[in-house]
């Protein structure tokens, strides 16, 4: 377990609630659940409903559809954020690579954080982005065609 002021710490230096007042950070720190996890063990699935955001406290998780690993994050990540917005289902599955802490947010108190700073919505916007760049760079990576050959000139052949 976190004391108070590790919690308050930790969430200060995770990227979407840098630049955010001390004083709502202790508050927003003080509401969000304390997890903990096994290795080896999903944290939620694919296509399951979601109303929470988790912040890795410590270990490392896979990000994955089915057995297709797509991330993994460590120490500071969030992740699960899609669905606060969306209300879909989640688009990917999270397992632990080890043993796992992580803080929860739900939905409700993330409505609440933003109505009363706007700017945690904003760096969640940029986190989002961020995420869809790096797919687009790596999706774009595997489907560039090889490079073509050098090419060979008349005179050269024999």
């Amino acid at each position: 377990m976190l004391t108070s002021v590790e919690r308050l710490l930790f969430v200060r230096a995770v990227p979407i609630f840098k630049e955010l007042r001390d004083d709502f950070l202790v508050r927003l720190a003080s509401v969000m659940d304390e997890l903990s996890f096994p290795a080896k063990h999903p944290i939620f699935t694919e296509g399951q409903e979601g109303r929470s955001l988790y912040i890795l406290v410590s270990g490392t998780v896979r990000v994955h559809i089915g057995d297709r690993d797509l991330a993994q994050l460590e120490a500071g990540a969030c992740f699960g954020e899609m669905s606060l917005f969306d209300a879909e289902p989640r688009s990917a599955s999270i397992s632990t690579l080890e043993p796992c802490e992580c803080l929860m947010l739900t939905q409700m108190q993330l409505y609440d954080a933003i109505d009363e700073t706007p700017g945690i919505a904003v760096n969640i916007i940029r986190l989002l982005s961020r995420r869809i760049r790096e797919l687009n760079q790596k999706l774009n990576a595997k489907e560039a065609p090889p490079p073509l050959p050098d090419p060979v000139r008349i005179g050269e052949m024999r």
